[in-house]
């Protein structure tokens, strides 16, 4: 009999049993367990082991000439089965060849010879070992199993055959097989099965159950074949059909060709083409790709696949503006116009678009700079870009240049690629119809890069006025000239510009707009277009005066003015239900109805937020999308001289903190601090908004004066922000962005601003307005900020 299911002995019995010596008794043999793979008696398969129990157990089989069972997982994921993951049916094997591969890796030659039934496992180290039963396979002869037996050979025998490439080998095996379980074992081994069926068969030891769920298994896969060859032969026979088709129509063009009756439309549409080429006025060397391809149309059967391609081709070609157009000259007093009545201030930016236009008036076919607009979203980048376009009288396309990371995308694609088209530069100069356009490229600082390339080195020779005029666009595969196309970029920020793309091109920043620009922008511009947007005009709503400056207080904190366009485009919304109902023919806005429209206000005044008391002190900040004010704020507490920064500041602010403290530590005596205090408390210095990541060296006078005041007890005074870097030796260091930290200064209501000495370089930058609301004090060492920053005791 055997048994149903293993017996396991204890942790001590298979230790004894371990030190057992081989060879092994006649009823134990050594286990190979394997993933995904099934030994059928009577077959030689290649079998592959690498982990270390399977490779011990097949060196010592083969060292002392044993069989080895092989065993299949029950979870092929299992790295290091145990004796219960593994199946108790398997198959005694010879190793008839054992090669050590370069790699590594083991592969055996081993050859099924029986069934076997583990009844328990002797050991798990250094390999498993079992105690086994082997199972006899029964010499039965019935004429039941003989009919099954010769209908298992024919259908085996019928599968190959539908089979592309049947080994001829297999077919002989087959319909030799000596007797039903070896031709059951056969089948099971090479049938496209899976692996848990597999180990079915093999535990089904009735031979009749074996081959009725073979011939089962093997019915539906002959199905399966029947319909794949029936669809393979369709396909075939399509191809032929087709490729007989193309030969019939040459050898009838051939004939036409001889009788001189040749395709009439064929050949007009080859006489538009090559009267298309002549009168698109290429170059010399695109005229002769150009009829080179014209050519390769002509012999081309209309069928072939190729035949759109190159016509598609044919086509970019003839459209591009290969001929430049008459220069129109430039009216530099209605170019003045124009900037002033598109955009209100800005009059150096203006000053420098006038002297780029001007240059281009005295020097048409001179190599004018490539213009970079820098600055916070919403203060006028683009709007500047079609203005200079029709000062210039020219056609103005737009770039968009966020989120591209593909090559292509500005290269184009070759055309031996499905669907290629040119890159987005040509495709832009077709859609202007002209190669002198005004061409922005929009967000050049959101261009990314990937697998597919890096897209700022493909513009690269886009910007370069040396190289840009025999540009070569991947699908073109000729050269086109964008030497008179005026290129101007626009970013919000020039961190993520790449250092030789900033280098070919002119960096004009934009601040963000004071409170006073901002009202005469909505004024002048924002109010009339958002009334034209939502169908009203002047005579139906009215603004009362305040309501402009509500709205810029209390519901917009940007440089820009877009939030406060979206804003007044609410309000007016509003009034447009009431005039569409009929229930008034005439809306006037007061201060009052911004709160019942708009709600109440979503900023507070950061006057409000500062508090009179030791340890805090208003610092200016820069970020991308315009200046900002922030607190520091410093508190003591019993310690052992431990310093804390918190708000999520950057390596940069943590040093400035640090440096802040020594100075502070190092001045103690003139500051009126008792230098011993410094080992007995603990200082903690945070920067509210924590959510937002902050870093830089600007704030280190900020920090100076909030240590300082925490530890004299003297305030800061709450009218009074600052900036600049601070050195160990005391010295304010100069910092970037000062137009924009004023500009912020003025919009939260500072009235006193410390500045870098080292900055007065920057004065002329400062709007007129800022520098007629604020005071300026600026700072050469730390000893200036105390003396101007601190209230008195």
């Amino acid at each position: 009999m055997i048994p149903q299911n293993p017996v396991f002995r204890s942790p001590d019995q298979a230790g004894a049993a371990s030190t057992a010596e081989l060879p092994l008794a006649s009823d134990q043999l050594i286990i190979v367990p394997m993933r995904n793979f099934v030994l059928f008696p009577g077959v030689v398969m290649p079998v592959t082991v690498s982990r270390p129990h399977s490779v011990a157990a097949a060196q010592e089989a083969v060292r002392h000439s044993l069989p080895i069972g092989i065993l299949m997982q029950r979870d092929p994921q299992t790295e290091t089965p145990s004796a219960i993951d593994l199946h108790r049916t398997g198959t005694i094997a010879n190793v008839l060849r054992y090669v050590t591969g370069p790699d590594g890796v083991h592969h055996i030659i081993a050859q099924g010879e029986q069934r076997f039934r583990v009844i328990e496992f002797i050991r798990e180290e250094p390999y498993f070992v079992a105690r086994i039963a082997r199972i006899e396979e029964p010499n039965l002869s019935t004429s039941a199993i003989e009919a099954r037996f010769i209908n298992l050979q024919g259908q085996a025998v019928e599968a190959l055959q539908l089979l592309p490439q049947a080994p001829p080998e297999l077919v002989a095996a087959i319909q030799n097989a000596g007797s039903p379980t070896a031709l059951a074992d056969l089948v099971a081994a090479y049938m496209d099965l899976g692996t848990d069926e597999k180990q079915e068969i093999l535990e089904t030891l009735d031979i009749t159950a074996r081959i009725d769920k073979l011939s089962r298994l093997l019915a539906h896969r002959i199905e399966v074949l029947r319909l794949s060859h029936e669809i393979r032969e369709q396909t075939t026979a399509a191809l032929n059909e087709r490729q007989r088709e193309a030969v019939l129509r040459e050898q009838l063009a051939a004939i036409q060709r001889q009788l001189g009756d040749s395709d009439s439309g064929k050949a007009q549409e080859i006489a538009d083409l090559n009267a298309a080429v002549t009168k698109a006025g290429m170059p010399a060397e695109v005229e002769a790709a150009a009829r080179k391809e014209i050519r390769r149309l002509e012999r081309m059967p209309e069928a072939a696949a190729e035949y759109g391609m190159t016509r598609n081709y044919l086509d970019w070609l003839i459209e591009m503006p290969w001929a430049l157009p008459d220069e129109k000259p430039i009216d530099i007093t209605e170019a003045r116009r124009i900037l002033d009545a598109d955009h209100f201030g800005l009059d150096k930016i203006k000053q420098r678009i006038v002297e780029f236009l001007a240059v281009r008036k005295l020097a048409p076919n001179g190599k004018a700079p490539i213009l970079c607009f820098v600055g916070p979203p919403g203060v006028g980048k683009t709007s500047l870009g079609q203005s200079i376009a029709r000062a210039m009288d020219r056609k103005f396309v737009r770039v968009s240049l966020g989120g591209v990371h593909d090559e292509a995308e500005i290269r184009g694609h070759r055309r031996t690629y499905i669907g290629a088209l040119p890159g987005t530069i040509i495709q832009n100069i077709r859609k202007a119809g002209t190669r002198n356009c005004v061409m922005m490229l929009d967000e050049i600082d959101k261009l990314g890069s990937g697998i597919q390339g890096d897209p700022s080195s493909a513009l690269l020779e886009v910007l370069d006025p040396e190289q840009n005029g025999t540009f070569r666009d991947n699908y073109l595969a000729v050269p086109f000239d964008l030497s008179r196309v005026v290129f101007i970029a626009t970013a919000n920020m020039l961190d993520t510009v790449p250092g030789p793309l900033r280098d070919r091109m002119e960096i004009i920043s934009l601040a963000g707009y004071t409170e006073g620009e901002k009202l005469q922008i909505a004024t002048r511009y924002l109010v009339a277009r958002q009334l034209a947007a939502n169908g009203l005009t002047t005579d139906q709503v009215t603004l009362d005066d305040g309501v402009l400056s509500a709205i810029i207080h209390g519901y917009t904190r940007e440089a820009g003015v877009r939030s406060l366009e979206r804003e007044i485009g609410r309000l007016l919304r509003h009034s447009a239900v009431s005039i569409a109902e009929g229930s008034a023919a005439t809306v006037t806005i007061g201060v009052d109805d911004v709160v019942a429209v708009l709600g109440q206000p979503r900023f507070e005044s950061e006057v409000a937020m500062r508090t009179s008391m030791p340890g805090v002190a208003t610092g200016l900040a820069w970020t991308p999308v315009g200046g900002e004010i922030l607190f520091i704020e410093a508190t003591r507490s019993a310690g052992k001289g431990g310093l804390l920064l918190t708000g999520q500041l950057g390596d940069v602010m943590k040093e400035s903190a640090q440096a802040a403290l020594s100075l502070v530590k190092n001045r103690a005596a003139a500051l009126g601090i008792d230098p011993d205090i410094f080992g007995r408390i603990d200082l903690h210095v945070h920067v509210p908004a924590g959510a937002t990541p902050k870093d830089g060296p600007s704030a280190g006078v900020a920090m100076f004066m909030a240590l300082t005041s925490l530890l004299t007890g003297r305030t800061v005074r709450n009218d009074t922000a600052m900036t600049g870097e601070i050195s160990l030796r005391g010295l304010v260091m100069p910092v970037g962005g000062i137009k924009e930290k004023v500009v912020a200064a003025v919009a939260a209501g500072i009235t006193r601003v410390m500045l870098p000495a080292r900055n007065r370089r920057d004065w002329d930058d400062i709007p007129e307005d800022a520098r007629n609301r604020l005071e300026f004090v600026w700072l050469d060492r730390a000893e200036d900020a105390v003396a101007a920053g601190l209230e008195a005791d």
